[in-house]
């Protein structure tokens, strides 16, 4: 069936969106100062309480479609339980026909409680007026003795061909049962598809009258908002010319000096009436920045002066270093020229004892034979 309430998110979603909308108006109502009035907005209430019809309106028709559909299922669920209980009527009487019709007791082939004396009735004829089983001792009755062979042959026969004839009757049952079951299932298949398709066109039927309710309902909102917003452009629209009307003809725009001066003190101006300063006020202006230019190029004059000086006592201080640094080249050549000589003196004495040592005091050098002596002695 056509699920008439819309899901919940979306639901949640557009009563969202639609409380935030009324708050904006709200807001627009309550901040625009232009269109603020003060007491009961009966425009505001007349669109609450237009809004409120609607959706009972609304409301009103969702509850009527899903009465519909709830009558449309309550009729479905009222004709499956009758064809239930019709069906489960049929199946009880077709069975209690089968029992009373093939389910006798005369009929039965196994043992019967109610008959206790099926079993004396099968003995032979000379042994069913015995109340007791007589045994071999009597030679009344003998093993693998077969008195009756001829009858038990015909009541044999005639059992089977009962068997037989019941078998076919029951299978010809079956046939016909199954026949009527087929019939029975393509009628209610029949009958189903019939009930479907009457549903389906009720279900198309109230869909259409909803699209078509919700069509007509959406064409008045979106009437309503377009009278809304074209009344609220035309007022915007007049609020709009009359500030400009204001504007231009007011104070605000013209080129009064008078009227950024205070009432009680004439020294002071409004700021938000300012319209700029006078021809004498910017005489001045223009002095006061003409004394500080003038101050201004004395400090860079003076700032010039001392940069000089600095510059040339820098290069004195230079030329002074580069001459110490002469100086300090000049005194380490004569040191170095110094330590040289005294080098050269130390060396010619070295070498005069090293002359001296070879020359006088080791001039008797050892042989062999004296170092051969001396490892031996050693030892």
């Amino acid at each position: 069936m056509y699920n008439i309430n819309q899901s919940t998110d979306t639901k949640e979603a557009a009563a969202i969106e639609a409380r935030r909308n009324r708050e904006k108006e709200r807001q627009n109502r309550f901040f625009n100062v232009r269109n603020r009035v003060m007491g009961v907005d009966v425009q505001a209430l007349n669109n609450q309480v237009g809004d409120r019809k609607r959706r009972e309106a609304a409301e009103r028709s969702k509850e009527a479609a899903y009465g519909t559909s709830q009558v449309q299922y309550d009729v479905v669920v009222q004709m499956l339980e009758k064809e239930e209980a019709d069906r489960t009527r049929r199946l009880a009487k077709k069975v209690q026909e089968f029992r009373e019709q093939k389910q006798q007791l005369k009929n039965g082939r196994e043992f019967s409680l109610w008959d206790p004396d099926q079993v004396w009735k099968g003995l032979p004829t000379y042994l069913s007026y015995s109340n007791t089983y007589p045994g071999p001792a009597s030679l009344q009755y003998f093993s693998g003795e077969d008195l009756d062979r001829a009858t038990r042959l015909r009541m044999q026969q005639g059992q089977f061909r009962y068997n037989l004839e019941r078998q076919q009757q029951e299978q010809q049952q079956a046939k016909v049962d199954e026949n009527c079951a087929d019939a029975l299932s393509n009628q209610l298949r029949l009958a189903m598809d019939a009930q479907a398709t009457h549903l389906a066109r009720l279900e198309e039927s109230c869909r259409a009258a909803m699209m078509c309710a919700m069509a007509n309902a959406n064409k008045a909102q979106a009437a309503v908002q377009a009278g809304r917003q074209r009344c609220e452009r035309q007022r915007e629209q007049k609020a709009n010319l009359a500030e400009i009307r204001h504007q231009s003809t007011s104070d605000l725009l013209t080129e009064n000096p008078q009227v950024a001066q205070h009432r009680t003190a004439p020294h002071r101006v409004l700021p938000y009436c300012w319209k700029g300063m006078t021809p004498e006020q910017r005489a001045a202006i223009r002095k006061e920045q003409e004394v500080q230019r003038s101050k201004k190029e004395a400090h860079r004059q003076a700032e010039k002066t001392l940069d000089t000086e600095w510059k040339s006592q820098t290069m004195s201080s230079a030329q002074a270093l580069m001459e110490l640094e002469e100086q300090e080249r000049e005194l380490c050549a004569v040191f170095q020229r110094g330590l040289g000589s005294f080098n050269q003196q130390l060396a010619n004495e070295q070498k005069a004892q090293q002359d001296y040592l070879n020359s006088v005091i080791y001039t008797n050098q050892p042989t062999a034979q004296y170092h051969r002596q001396f490892n031996t002695s050693s030892r």
